[in-house]
């Protein structure tokens, strides 16, 4: 019996991008005749004539499936969106921009067929081609959040991976609002073997992360996965308590012995404003948790569907 392989690839504004990554899988999926394919595209609210190339791939192909948003949601909701739709022994997720080469399936399932896996995931060897400014942020985050948090986000993961079907049920268990997939790959546990590659260029279009767009992504996977951050937040507080003790004791003194002399303006408003700093930092902090507790007990879906292939 075959196995079935699905590859999800979420898209937004990747029109150019789309025939380039079809004539790839399918080149793929010939060098693999002995497997069956589909091919699962997520239209995540594109602007341009993204689905229109997807409806297009659809008529010539009937392996070719998608979803299409009823607006843009994100690339986290896409994911989730491609994972509930899959109906392969073995899930694949992918860019569209071919800056996840496609060809590394093949040596992913040949590892998976090997039973030592669950999981077949890619690393990238260097950031070649993207801003210094970047990189350095990047390497820092993924400093970060390993020391803060106890799942492992391994330097330079992407989401290019391919999967086995008992690993994509436990992580569609977790449908949580507020999704962070890298998180939630290393949270679900499963053995994971990882393959480096050097950095590719996009084929086609632009990128659609900003550096801003990773830094508050970022974030999300900070809160998403460690509290460290609460605990951070109550130590400034506690020095602080102490600080004001100890600064209490040396006036109360310096006043029992030399009188009450007149504080200094300067000395006055840099303490005003170093303090004041801190606990907007703290209550910044709490506000993010409160606001990601409160978006989770709304309730609302991870997306919503305004289209798929059974549609048309």
């Amino acid at each position: 019996m075959m196995d079935k392989i699905s590859a999800i690839v979420p898209c937004y504004n990747e029109e150019q991008a789309l025939p380039y990554l079809y004539e790839e899988l399918t080149r793929v999926a010939q060098q693999m005749s002995g497997q069956d394919f589909e091919f699962i595209f997520v239209n995540d609210g594109s602007k341009d004539k993204t689905l229109e190339v997807i409806k297009a791939l659809r008529k010539k192909d009937n392996r070719v499936r998608y979803v299409s948003f009823s607006r843009n949601f994100g690339k986290e909701a896409a994911i989730y969106a491609g994972l509930e739709a899959a109906t392969g022994d073995y899930v694949a997720m992918l860019d569209a921009d071919l800056q996840d080469p496609p060809h590394l399936l093949i040596e992913m399932y040949q590892t998976l067929q090997e039973k030592e896996y669950d999981c077949v995931a890619t690393r990238r060897e260097d950031r070649k081609g993207e801003p210094v400014l970047r990189s350095f942020f990047a390497k820092k985050f993924y400093q970060l959040i390993n020391k803060i948090s106890d799942t492992e986000i391994v330097d330079g993961a992407r989401d290019f991976r391919l999967m086995t079907r008992p690993m994509v049920n436990s992580i569609l268990k977790l449908g949580e609002y507020n999704r962070f997939s890298k998180g939630i790959f290393g949270w679900v546990g499963f053995d994971t073997k990882w393959i480096a590659y050097e950095n590719v260029e996009r084929v086609a279009g632009q990128t659609k992360w900003s550096f801003w767009g990773l830094f508050f992504y970022s974030l999300e996977g900070i809160i998403a996965f460690s509290t460290r951050p609460l605990a951070i937040a109550s130590i400034f507080g506690f020095v602080f308590f102490l600080i004001s003790l100890v600064w209490i004791c040396m006036i109360i003194t310096k006043t029992l012995l030399w009188g009450d002399p007149v504080p200094g303006y300067p000395s006055l408003i840099c303490a005003i404003f170093f303090i004041g700093g801190i606990q907007l930092l703290c209550l910044g902090i709490l506000g993010q948790y409160l606001s990601k507790t409160y978006l989770e007990t709304k309730k609302r879906p991870i997306y919503i569907a305004k289209e798929t292939e059974q549609d048309a």
